[in-house]
């Protein structure tokens, strides 16, 4: 895919993305996504943002639905650094826990309203509460925790009733990938909400409970690092998996040996209402 250069001006539908192993990357810094998302005070149905990691791009590759989900997004952000390290010059990392405190700062002046979907049980809630500690003024819509099962039809057709009726600018989602991207790509349409973001660990690190990698090691793409050996357990196998294969699929895609079509579109138009 080519590479046009980063403009500030552009809107986040037209963006340039670029091409990791078939997931369409949005090229923009963390500053970048944060006054578009500020944009969407007010509106209704803007789409939904992914944030990509090597975990989500392989896992993409093996998974049609995701990676349509990932290319269908009104964003699809670097958060980790190598995808960065990918990207042109001038692409910065929009590291899922940093844009909720960056976009919960910035949007105080014009009462840009959260919602919290995800987390195991009072996670949101505890989320919500250190959040409008930390910025006093925050305001919270409301918070969801979703059963660990799909939710059935009457329990969504009760959520949505419950947008309705608070109508928040921002619906934070903290699933982990894949089943967050998958949920917003399937639901967004239907919500009376601006814009869905998919953080993950976000939920977990700023409620307090999973310690966060040094900043240090999360700017030298350490982080995955840090996390294997605070949760060996859980994370051993995601991350022996997936670092190799990763690897081989970008050096497959830059030495030509395989093709990798970005399935999907890599900046879908969405409604401006």
């Amino acid at each position: 895919m080519a590479a046009p250069s980063l403009s500030d001006s552009l809107p986040a539908d037209v963006l340039p993305r670029t091409n990791v192993a078939g997931v369409g990357v949005s090229q923009l810094t963390l500053a970048q996504a944060r006054d578009l998302i500020l944009g969407v005070r007010g509106t209704v149905r803007r789409g939904y943002i992914c944030l990509a990691t090597a975990h989500g791009v392989v896992a993409a590759g093996h998974d049609p639905a995701l990676r349509r989900a990932f290319n269908g997004s009104w964003l699809t952000t670097p958060d980790g650094m190598p995808l960065v390290w990918l990207s042109p010059a001038g692409v910065g990392r929009v590291y899922g826990p940093d844009l909720m405190l960056a976009v919960c700062e910035a949007g105080l002046p014009s009462g840009l309203s959260h919602y919290f979907f995800g987390g195991a049980p009072g996670v949101a809630e505890e989320l919500a509460a250190k959040l409008q500690r930390r910025f006093t003024g925050l305001q919270v819509a409301g918070c969801f925790t979703p059963p660990y099962r799909a939710m059935t039809g009457e329990e969504l057709a009760a959520w949505r009733a419950d947008i309705v009726r608070v109508r928040p600018d921002v619906i934070w989602v903290g699933l982990g990938t894949p089943k967050q991207e998958l949920f917003m790509a399937e639901q967004w349409r239907t919500l009376e909400a601006g814009v869905l973001i998919g953080v993950g660990a976000a939920f977990d690190f700023h409620s307090g409970r999973v310690a966060q990698a040094p900043r240090w090691m999360r700017g030298a793409g350490l982080e995955w690092l840090f996390r294997l050996a605070t949760e060996p357990r859980r994370l051993a196998g995601r991350y022996l998996r997936t670092n190799p294969a990763f690897v081989l699929a970008v050096l497959a895609q830059r030495t030509g040996l395989k093709r990798f079509p970005v399935d999907g579109g890599t900046s879908q138009p969405v409604p401006r209402s």
